[in-house]
């Protein structure tokens, strides 16, 4: 006679806000995806100023652009899938992103504070309630 237990995780309300979490991430690392195309193709940028202009190759950056927009989609679509992987980017991302962020405050501060927001939602949603993903 065998005696298997099956343990079941009881899933919360609260695996909605992981796949919204999730879908943000999609989102977000597809639009930044389509900003490191934009820039590795249209590298030039002379911005004008009071002091004359100023002219810059953003090839590089738009290279880590798309590269981490591709990471964070990716991340996106495991963390919907209860991946642990998934789950582990989406925290390095998001906290990456965060500490970005903090340093642009000076420059864009109402977009830092937003983006600052959401990746703080999104770390919160994927550490706590990211395993009952798993038991979907």
């Amino acid at each position: 006679m065998s005696t298997t237990s099956t343990v079941e995780t009881q899933r919360s309300g609260m695996t909605g806000w992981v796949v919204f979490a999730g879908v943000l991430m999609i989102i977000g690392g597809a639009l930044w995806a389509i900003q490191g195309f934009v820039a590795v193709f249209q590298n030039d940028v002379v911005i004008l100023g009071e002091e004359g202009a100023l002219f810059l190759n953003v090839t590089g950056w738009g290279w880590v652009h798309l590269i981490l927009g591709l990471l964070l989609l990716l991340s996106g679509i495991l963390v919907m899938r209860g991946n642990l992987f998934g789950r582990t980017m989406a925290v390095i991302l998001a906290s990456l992103s965060i500490i970005v962020n903090f340093i642009w405050l000076p420059v864009y501060p109402v977009w830092a504070i937003v983006v600052i927001a959401i990746d703080v939602f999104i770390l919160y949603a994927v550490i706590v309630y990211g395993k009952e993903m798993k038991s979907a």
